[in-house]
């Protein structure tokens, strides 16, 4: 039986500080005062017998047994939340909201054109994509933000309570202007890569384990003149204006390199490919219209080639 003394404030405020990870953000977002904020999460742990956050270094962190509530806590406000949608869709006659987190790689090579398809569904639903991170979609994910990421599949230890389902398999690109010096091919590719300006992924990113051993493995263990990027339109912008080396998921630029604006180096690099998916909650059920938008992604990632 649910204790009585555990209600909605603290559920909500417990979900945000674990997800900005500072009372002091929470208690921007939530428009209340940090002591506040501190006072709920006290109640919270004084009813659960535990403590949900500790202290690290000037930060917090969420303890093991925080985690653990999180997880309800999340679905918990959900649930409300679609309870909420549900009682407002029967008063205008608008469909239940869906939030979709999209990932670079299918943003432009997927998304476009499921979302068309999905319009002429008629269904009449709202849509939010959100693209970013890997850590921030799931994370987004896990306390109720999303309903569904579309992209490449996690880690293990990032993938607890949440399900998966493989729909084409995709691997990294050296991607150049085209006209680049480098496109002539032999040994001077990996050379070059000391010469010209690359564009990497972020370190939160999930294709970065990928990079990094790769370019290990070709005996490069770093790079002198680098930037980190996740943004797609600065990195397409910078590469189209410059020699630079930008090396992204295939899908991110697959449109970019069949117009011939960009162009792949020879390089072989099937040994970064990576599963694409989709992703949700396991305790999640997908509304109607959510349902109808995944087997419209099912459909056009079908098209997708399997080398791609």
């Amino acid at each position: 039986m649910v204790d009585s003394r555990i209600k909605f404030r603290h559920l909500q405020t417990f979900v945000e500080v674990a997800r900005q990870k500072s009372v002091m953000k929470a208690a921007q977002l939530l428009h209340v005062s940090q002591p506040a904020v501190t006072k709920t999460i006290r109640e919270l742990e004084e009813v659960l017998g535990v403590a949900v956050f500790e202290r690290d270094g000037r930060g917090i962190r969420i303890t093991r047994y925080g985690e653990v509530f999180l997880k309800h806590a999340g679905a918990a406000l959900t649930a409300l939340r679609q309870g909420f949608d549900s009682v407002s869709q029967a008063l205008s006659g608008d469909a239940p909201p869906i939030r979709i987190g999209a990932l670079p790689t299918v943003s432009t090579r997927i998304m476009p054109k499921a979302m068309r398809l999905f319009l002429e569904e008629g269904t009449g639903a709202r849509i939010k994509i959100v693209t970013g991170d890997n850590a921030v979609l799931l994370e987004q994910l896990r306390v109720g933000d999303l309903d569904l990421v579309v992209g490449r599949l996690a880690a293990p230890e990032k993938m607890a309570g949440f399900s998966f389902e493989h729909l084409y398999s995709e691997q990294v690109v050296f991607c150049v202007r085209a006209g680049h010096p480098l496109l002539a091919g032999g040994s001077a590719v990996f050379a070059g890569l000391d010469t010209y300006p690359v564009l990497m992924p972020t370190r939160a990113s999930i294709i970065r384990p990928f990079v990094e051993s790769f370019l290990i493995t070709h005996g490069i263990a770093g790079l002198a003149n680098q930037i980190e990027t996740v943004s797609d339109a600065f990195g397409r912008a910078f590469v189209r204006e410059s020699d630079a080396i930008w090396i992204i998921s295939e899908g991110v630029v697959a449109a970019d390199i069949a117009e011939g604006a960009l162009a792949a180096l020879p390089i072989d690099t099937s040994g970064t490919k990576g599963p694409v998916g989709l992703t949700m909650r396991t305790d999640a059920v997908p509304s109607l219209p959510l349902a109808i938008l995944m087997q419209t992604i099912r459909e056009v990632a079908g098209t997708v080639s399997p080398t791609g």
